[in-house]
């Protein structure tokens, strides 16, 4: 939680929000709940407290505890599932949606990729759509084809994080591109995964990719270090080279001519296996620029040379002209 807690707290455009009290004005009638309240609280402490003793993040802990129960107790949880529920709770209390228009998906079939891309993009800002979406949502192109007859479909769907699978090589380093080319890979589905063509109404042997159609302006990507078999749960402890700075991924995007440049700003680190561990964070100061770790309730200045490390899990990303008009979507 710590580590979480402090990668969000240095993501600048949501500290700003917090500081500024904008969510006052946004907080949905609709929910009981005081989620974004006490992560407000604790981010204006974290940022205005004169002293530098550490703060306690007890009450946030209460409100994150009623709104995801499962994480009651002491047990250990995972980063990235933690950091999936604190934003959704986040966004469902400061979600500014009204309209709730149901559309089906087979009225935009017809659609040219790009147009469909859109019309799906505005259908879901119909029903979600808060500050915590402005930064963090991003938008996700899958096709399927037919190599029996090529028919292709496409789905646009919104992604919060990317969950990347980490290249594995004989020789030489493994690279965050190595990794999103895997996952941006085209894969068969063949036997028991063979799904049903739209157009031969049987199951056929198929082809699936991903490939990114929206970039957010905050991008976060988790390394699938865990794997859970039916013989045993293990964790890899590849060193994944990641940039500190320009991670171009115009390679990665759907649409033709875009230019989607990325600095690192914040990393959640997990040392240990996956019988225990501790989760740490790296965070640049959006206000010094200066890189920090942060280890609970210890703060000490760190250089950037040693922000990679094979305990790298979670990676925070933003956008490096985040006035950029094509992705710059948020408001206060």
């Amino acid at each position: 939680m710590n580590s979480i807690l402090q990668c969000l707290s240095n993501t600048s455009e949501l500290r700003d929000y917090c500081l500024r009290n904008i969510h006052h004005i946004e907080l949905n009638k609709r929910t009981n709940l005081a989620l974004m309240e006490e992560f407000a609280k604790l981010t204006q402490r974290l940022w205005i407290s004169a002293n530098n003793e550490a703060v306690s993040p007890s009450e946030f802990r209460n409100q994150i505890q009623k709104f995801a129960p499962k994480f009651v107790g002491c047990n250990q949880q995972d980063a990235q599932e933690f950091l999936r529920f604190l934003l959704d709770g986040l966004h469902n209390e400061v979600n500014r949606a009204t309209i709730w228009r149901k559309v089906s998906v087979e009225d935009i079939d017809h659609l040219a990729d790009d147009e469909k891309a859109r019309r799906m993009w505005n259908m879901y800002l119909e029903r979600e759509d808060s500050k915590v979406v402005d930064l963090f949502v991003g938008q996700l192109k899958s096709s399927l084809t037919c190599t029996v007859c090529g028919f292709r479909s496409t789905v646009f769907e919104p992604f919060w994080d990317l969950s990347i699978p980490i290249a594995q090589k004989n020789s030489g380093g493994v690279t965050l591109k190595d990794c999103l080319k895997l996952f941006t890979r085209e894969d068969v589905l063949d036997g028991e995964e063979r799904p049903t063509c739209n157009k031969c109404k049987a199951r056929r042997k198929c082809t699936k990719r991903f490939i990114i159609q929206r970039f957010p302006q905050v991008l976060v990507l988790h390394l699938k270090r865990f794997s859970d078999t039916k013989i045993r749960a293990s964790k890899l402890s590849t060193y994944v080279d990641f940039p500190l700075k320009d991670l171009d991924l115009r390679e990665f995007s759907a649409v033709s001519g875009e230019h989607p440049v990325y600095n690192l700003y914040a990393v959640s680190n997990h040392t240990g296996n996956t019988l225990g561990g501790h989760y740490t964070a790296y965070c640049r100061n959006p206000v010094l620029g200066e890189w920090y770790t942060y280890n609970d309730s210890r703060v000490s200045p760190m250089s950037s040379s040693q922000v990679r490390s094979s305990n790298a899990y979670v990676l925070f990303y933003e956008l490096a002209n985040s006035s950029h008009g094509k992705y710059q979507t948020c408001r206060l």
